[in-house]
């Protein structure tokens, strides 16, 4: 066990010294793409339940002008 906490250790050492840590905390691609994957999802949601709304009420339309034919 003793062995396996100084080569976690070196590992640790080696990435803060060699920049991998900071660049790491830095990088925000990954919350980008979160970000735009809920923006996505929520446009879908919105664009369903307007789809719908319109659905009905265009159908109902078209009922009131085949009734009146």
């Amino acid at each position: 066990m003793n062995s396996l906490s100084l080569l976690l250790d070196q590992i640790t050492k080696g990435a803060v010294e060699s920049g991998t840590v900071p660049r790491a905390i830095k990088d925000e691609q990954g919350v980008t793409a979160i970000e735009y994957g809920l923006i996505a999802a929520l446009i879908a949601v919105a664009a369903v339940v307007v789809m719908g709304t319109v659905g009905t009420d265009l159908s109902g339309v078209f009922s009131q002008v085949a009734a009146s034919l």
